[in-house]
């Protein structure tokens, strides 16, 4: 006999009609109250936010947890703790040298930028002179040469503010409250959520389980873990080859003699991480900075840019990331530009390989759409073997032929259930 399907069979039992007439009300009431019910997901959203940095702590700094309790504590169940502070250790040593780098040579760019400002600005002005004549007759060049006077003293105003002010900005960032709350909470939760990793996954897996039929528990634990593969290969294949970008940007500076070498490899290495934009949006720092230096200069780290990320895309990017995205490029754009629009910064790092999860979801949600009606992706009919045929028609029941146990129990438990 064919069971019937958990969607397609009519509500037979009072409960049913309990559960339908409850799911009709439920769905007008948030359709009715829509602004409340968005506030009061806002309000949720902003309890959660440090547990959700805490999540998103752990998820970085698992795979370094995994990799020493594999090779350093060699899989002993006791010194699972030492392997997750060599996460952590590791986790914050990374982050200190990298403020560190990045607040020292922020600094030290910033001055020398303002010792040497009126020097840049002259050469600037020296090379709109000498580019005059190959001018069209409608640019002003003393407009502009009068613009970059008024631009130089309006640039000397605000790095001497930002300079006298820093110490105000840093002492309002370590007194906020707010803001140790949720490093505290972030990491605390973190610390809990690497704890329990395994028992957190498995009660889990039991709930879905539990309140899922079997098929849809099945689909949603396999569509979890392909998300967790996508979003921890592109990660760590993104974090590699950013690091190797900046790298390789600092080196080619240097051979080239370009200034603020460092600082800009810096920009260029974190904004790599964000996929298609990242690159762009690291090189236009670097292009404005040493465009008040030297315009030639400007246009050579351009280029030299241009040519690290066809390098990047062409051979360091596949070796490093593989096929852990499995998208093409127009649906990675597409996804950077939704998921950046709703979630920010943010939603553009983690666009990419949640979007690949969604598409191959649909995708497979698709292939069973056409399984069902019997066709194939062109629209021909499919062929079914005849053993197949005849193997999906169940045989008849001879008369008089008591009827299956599981037939009969799934009896008893309606007649039940309407008394």
């Amino acid at each position: 006999m064919e069971r019937k399907k958990w969607l397609r069979r009519k509500p037979e039992s009072m409960l049913d009609w309990l559960v339908i007439v409850f799911a009709a009300i439920t769905f007008y009431m948030v359709l009715y109250n829509g602004g409340y019910v968005l506030g009061l997901l806002q309000g949720a959203i902003g309890i959660l936010t440090p547990f959700a940095a805490g999540v998103v702590v752990a998820y970085v700094i698992n795979p370094v947890v995994v990799w020493s309790y594999r090779f350093i504590c060699r899989r002993h169940p006791k010194l699972h703790w030492l392997a997750m502070l060599i996460g952590y250790v590791v986790a914050f040593t990374i982050v200190a040298l990298l403020v560190y780098l990045i607040a020292t040579q922020v600094v030290t760019a910033i001055e020398a930028f303002a010792a040497n400002l009126n020097t840049y600005q002259g050469n600037l002005i020296r090379m709109l002179r000498e580019l005059q004549p190959h001018l069209p007759d409608s640019v002003d060049v003393d407009l502009i040469i009068e613009y970059l006077d008024d631009l130089t003293k309006i640039v000397q105003e605000l790095i001497k503010l930002t300079l006298g002010s820093g110490d105000q900005i840093m002492g309002f960032f370590n007194n906020a409250v707010d803001t140790f709350v949720l490093v505290f909470t972030a990491l605390a939760s973190s610390v809990y959520l690497l704890t329990q990793k395994d028992k957190l996954l498995r009660h889990m897996k039991i709930l879905t389980r539990a309140f899922l039929p079997r098929r849809v528990a099945n689909n949603v634990l396999r569509i979890c873990h392909q998300a967790n593969r996508n979003l921890t290969g592109f990660f760590t294949g993104k974090i590699i080859d950013s690091a190797i970008i900046g790298v390789l940007t600092f080196v080619m500076m240097t051979i080239f003699r370009m200034h603020f070498a460092p600082v800009i490899s810096i920009i260029v290495g974190v904004t790599n991480i964000i996929p298609v934009f990242g690159p762009f949006i690291g090189a236009v720092p670097g292009i404005l900075i040493l465009l008040f230096i030297d315009p030639i200069q400007a246009l050579g780290f351009a280029v030299l840019i241009l040519f690290i990320q066809q390098l990047d895309g062409n051979f360091i990017g596949p070796k490093i990331l593989g096929d852990s995205i499995g998208i093409s490029a127009l649906w990675v754009l597409v996804s950077i530009v939704v998921c950046g629009d709703l979630f920010g910064l943010v939603g553009m790092v983690v666009g990419v390989p949640l979007f690949a999860t969604i598409l191959s979801v649909v995708k497979e949600v698709a292939e069973w759409c056409l399984r069902y009606q019997g066709i194939d992706k062109e629209g021909n009919p499919l062929d079914v073997p005849p053993q197949a045929e005849a193997a999906a028609v169940p045989a008849a029941a001879p008369a008089g032929a008591e009827k299956p146990e599981k037939t009969q129990q799934r009896r008893d438990r309606k007649r039940n259930m309407r008394s």
